[in-house]
């Protein structure tokens, strides 16, 4: 199991009958093909890229966060009425949203909507992908290419200056662990620490 896995999660149980969102999406020739992520009511996040993975990647939303969620669900009725266009687009993935563990049940499946509650749920789950995908390659570059770090810190701090990391907090033993050790490369220790030091300290938001 990934180090950073166990000290992110340690104490962190799975109830299995916690409501739960589900989003999935299928586009065979991209990277990666598919990818699964649910999220439950207690703001664990489930991310994985082979339905029968049983070692997912896990991160924690703040209660905030899963309401937001939670809260665009219900005004997808619970995800009981069609999401899709029907407009003639270019595939861009076969999506879904289900509730899971829920008096409601739903499930939508698209390729492409206009609903604006439909778009906004679809960036967030957007984003987690993004997210887990710049995790999976910095623990990889971490463990197996040292020279490679840097080129994944870069591509990380660009997506949290654009806003596209969700749950940071998950990256900081990584970012901790690159930070303090001579192995790596100067420049990805400096740029370990400010990214760890930009998560620990965010900057306010403008109001």
């Amino acid at each position: 199991m990934r180090l950073a896995l166990v000290l992110l999660t340690a104490g962190l149980a799975a109830p299995q009958d916690l409501p739960r969102v589900f989003y999935s999406k299928s586009f065979p020739g991209s990277v990666p093909a598919y990818t699964q992520i649910t999220v439950d009511k207690a703001g664990r996040v489930e991310y994985r890229e082979d339905p029968k993975d049983d070692d997912p990647l896990i991160s924690k939303l703040e209660a905030a966060e899963v309401q937001e969620i939670f809260g665009m669900a219900e005004k997808l009725d619970w995800f009981r009425r069609p999401l899709e266009s029907g407009l003639k687009v270019a595939r861009m993935g076969d999506k879904m949203f289900r509730m899971e563990n829920f008096e409601h049940k739903g499930e939508a499946r698209f390729n492409y909507t206009l609903d604006e509650t439909g778009r906004l749920l679809l960036d967030w789950f957007e984003r987690i992908s993004e997210t887990a995908q710049h995790r999976i390659s910095l623990e990889r570059t971490a463990r197996f290419d040292k020279l490679g770090v840097n080129k994944a810190l870069l591509q990380m701090e660009s997506a949290w200056d654009r806003k596209r990391i969700v749950a940071p907090e998950q990256f900081l033993p990584m970012l901790d662990r690159v930070a303090r050790n001579d192995g790596y490369l100067h420049m990805a220790r400096e740029r370990a620490a400010a990214l760890a030091d930009a998560i620990r300290n965010p900057k306010p938001r403008a109001e």
